[in-house]
């Protein structure tokens, strides 16, 4: 339930507890700020002589598998997301698991998604005491109610690898739904009649977790080749009909904009990238998985083929957009953090410059750098951004916690940052004086692209002085609120919300950036 909790204000102004779900935690000290000190985390020390000889380590069920974990109430139990909403086996695990009357277990996901609604009754039951991680649709609104018993906690993907990483989050049992597997345990997400891509999501667990379960439903010879997890590393190996449907790796949020207004804001995204210099030849890139962000990478290929210009790498999510990109020699390579559609699925089967990736390379701030960092843009989506360049992902402005991050923070380390969004959405401004809830940092986020004009960050004297003669809508951020206002009528009254908090969202380096608080209706 929402918890009435001793909150102190950090760094960006914002009250947060310094107590989660009963460990102490840090509040936000200010970007680049906290150091980690310390060593990693390291999973229990295994022998072979308690494996089999044979190396088959298939057994007869999942309930078998789940047994031989010897579960005890209060561990936690993780899995990732690949399969997004596709996902046919974290279900059954808590069915499962509430059969056995196991309690107060923590999920640990990298994503929740729609399909994952059957978890309420394991919240209500007690089966699953608290959820951390991305909380979208029903479970998010359900603990924005105040219905969950612990905090949610929000994190990047980079984050979720660092709290496992850092020892922040001990994972007791990890579920890994995986496409095609061997009886040893080495398998991989981009081949098998389930193929969903790369299990990247899914490597920290196995390198992390004291037990790791293989869930697969195409059983190879071994060796599995590649292999995107390594069997040394999984403890069991269960064979279900389905472990995930894959054309449900399509969300609403990964297909293209027919929007007029939002056509316009890609192209004027993509003709921003063009005019300040950062499309140049060798070059990279970023574009989230929204369908503005798609337009934009339409927009900025046919640039780039008028230009002569080729990019060295982009960053996905892969798209079939960004492997047209590829396979027209637009791109040497796409490093792919989480595939997005099925062309991209074909992609990374197929195509030597296809690479698969994990947060740890491309996220983790806790690392000897990333590849977010050396991005030379990214664009991206928000629900709410406000007038000194914060951003929200999480919350909307009826204060609703219905959305995830993702890899969202920890692309805010690229060279610029763009947030290409509409100025308002059911009449709703999106750019308001202060958003419901922190999740970017205003000094991260360079330029917000509208259909009424763009503003850029004024800390970025650079982009200001290369885009003068564009001949863009270059605007400061509060003329285009302003205007918006005038045209919706006064701003909605913000949500009301108690003092208990349902939620905390983490930065990118495990402090706390700011609380969700518990809306009242």
């Amino acid at each position: 339930m929402g918890q009435k909790l001793k909150l102190t204000k950090n760094k960006a102004g914002r009250m947060v507890p310094s107590m989660v779900n009963g460990v102490k935690s840090v509040p936000f000290k200010g970007v680049g700020k906290h150091s980690p000190s310390g060593v990693k985390a390291t999973p229990p020390i295994s022998s072979c002589q308690n494996y089999p000889e044979s190396g088959n380590k298939v057994v007869s069920s999942l309930k078998e598998a789940l047994e031989k974990c010897n579960i005890k109430n209060g561990m936690t139990i993780s899995n990732h997301h690949h399969f997004r909403n596709g996902d046919l086996v974290m279900n059954k695990v808590f069915d499962i698991l509430a059969k056995a009357g196991k309690k107060n277990l923590r999920w640990f996901p990298s994503a929740s998604f729609p399909c994952h609604e059957p978890m309420i009754k394991h919240m209500e039951n007690g089966v699953i005491g608290h959820v951390e991680g991305s909380l979208n649709g029903p479970l998010g609104k359900y603990a924005s109610d105040g219905k969950m018993d612990g905090l949610a906690v929000l994190r990047s993907h980079g984050g979720r690898w660092q709290a496992v990483q850092d020892g922040e989050v001990h994972i007791d049992v990890a579920i890994i739904a995986a496409p095609t597997a061997d009886p040893f345990g080495n398998c991989t997400g981009d081949r098998g009649p389930s193929a969903c891509g790369l299990l990247g999501f899914g490597l920290v667990d196995s390198l992390y977790a004291d037990k790791v379960i293989v869930v697969t439903d195409s059983l190879v010879d071994f060796p599995c080749i590649p292999w995107q997890i390594q069997g040394n590393n999984v403890d069991y190996v269960v064979v279900l009909d389905k472990v995930g449907d894959p054309e449900k790796i399509v969300s609403g949020t990964t297909r293209l904009t027919k929007s007029p207004d939002r056509l316009y804001i890609a192209e004027l995204t993509a003709k921003f990238v063009q005019a300040v210099g950062i499309m140049k030849e060798g070059f990279s890139f970023q574009a989230g998985a929204g369908g503005t962000a798609l337009a934009f990478a339409i927009y900025l290929k046919e640039m780039m083929i008028e230009a002569g210009i080729k990019a060295r790498f982009i960053r996905g999510g892969s798209t079939k957009y960004l492997v047209e990109m590829l396979e027209e020699g637009l791109t040497d390579y796409i490093l792919d953090g989480q595939t997005f559609d099925l062309e991209g699925v074909r992609s990374m089967r197929e195509n030597v410059g296809h690479v698969n990736t994990s947060p740890f390379t491309s996220y983790n701030w806790h690392g000897k750098g990333n590849f977010a960092s050396m991005l030379d843009a990214v664009v991206l989506g928000a629900t709410e951004v406000d007038v000194n360049f914060n951003a929200n992902v999480v919350t909307h402005s009826d204060g609703q916690m219905l959305h995830g991050i993702g890899g969202w923070q920890n692309c805010l380390s690229s060279k610029c940052t763009i947030l290409p969004i509409p100025s308002f959405r059911n009449r709703i401004p999106i750019i308001v004086d202060e958003v419901t809830t922190l999740v970017g940092p205003g000094e991260l986020i360079d330029v917000i692209v509208t259909e009424r004009g763009i503003a850029i960050n004024p800390k970025r004297e650079d982009l200001i002085k290369a885009s003068k003669r564009s001949g863009l809508p270059i605007r400061k951020i509060e003329e285009i609120k302003e205007e918006v206002d005038d045209l919706v009528g006064a701003p909605l009254d913000k949500p009301n919300f108690t003092d208990e908090v349902i939620g905390v969202v983490k930065w990118v380096d495990g402090t706390v950036l700011d609380s969700i608080f518990k809306v009242t209706h």
